[in-house]
């Protein structure tokens, strides 16, 4: 009998399989690593950007940057103070992968750094689906998005550790009910830690700092 396996299961096994030597790389150095997901706009690089400063007396580190095209992120990121800066051009695929991630990874001198920032592609869907060996996933959500979005894209919320409601700066103005959103959230991922936060005034984003020390200064023990 002929056993047929889905070309999709064997690309996401053999994508599995390469997120796993990643994450053995990672923790062969001692290189805590956090892979940031969401719709374009949302804010991730503006997250990275306020991110960057409040961790640079405390950690050196690097930033991959996957995008379609052009070196925009990467260029922000080192500006935001990464002591490495690495884009990824996916040449058209919607997320990151753990084939891309070790070409990124390949860059970077890990002697150097003990902190990696995984910036993915803007995109709802695809990055869901594709592990790339970091040790936490993280969702930048956004006011201006709606507050549909969990019910519409349930695999990405039910899939990370952590979620960013960036932009409540914009509450006043936007028709975006916080209750319904929460609602959302909690019935796909009941253990999710939320931030809401705002990176054009920077309300909240201490909180997410001091929760990324958490779990880098955890996984040292």
């Amino acid at each position: 009998m002929t056993k047929k396996i889905p070309v999709v299961e064997k690309i996401l096994g053999a994508n599995e399989t390469l997120a796993e030597k990643n994450r053995a790389v990672l923790d062969e150095h001692g290189v805590y690593a956090i892979n940031l997901m969401a719709s374009p706009g949302a804010g991730k690089t503006s997250l990275i950007e306020q991110t960057l400063p409040k961790l640079a007396e405390r950690y050196r580190i690097a930033v991959i940057d996957g995008d379609i095209a052009t070196s925009i992120d990467a260029d922000r990121a080192a500006e935001a103070g990464a002591d490495i800066a690495v884009q990824v051009n996916t040449g058209g695929n919607c997320h990151l992968d753990a084939v891309m991630l070790q070409k990124g990874m390949e860059e970077i001198d890990f002697t150097k750094i003990n902190l990696l920032l995984v910036e993915n592609v803007g995109n709802l869907v695809c990055p869901a689906n594709f592990v790339l060996g970091t040790h936490k996933s993280v969702l930048v959500a956004s006011v201006p998005e709606g507050d549909d979005k969990p019910y519409k894209y349930p695999g990405m919320y039910r899939g990370v550790d952590a979620l960013i409601i960036n932009k409540i700066d914009l509450l006043p103005y936007i028709p975006f009910k916080m209750d319904y959103f929460r609602k959302g959230v909690e019935v796909l991922n009941a253990e999710l830690v939320t931030f809401p936060i705002s990176c054009a005034t920077g309300e909240g984003v201490d909180e997410w700092v001091n929760w990324i020390i958490a779990e880098v200064e955890a996984n040292k023990k």
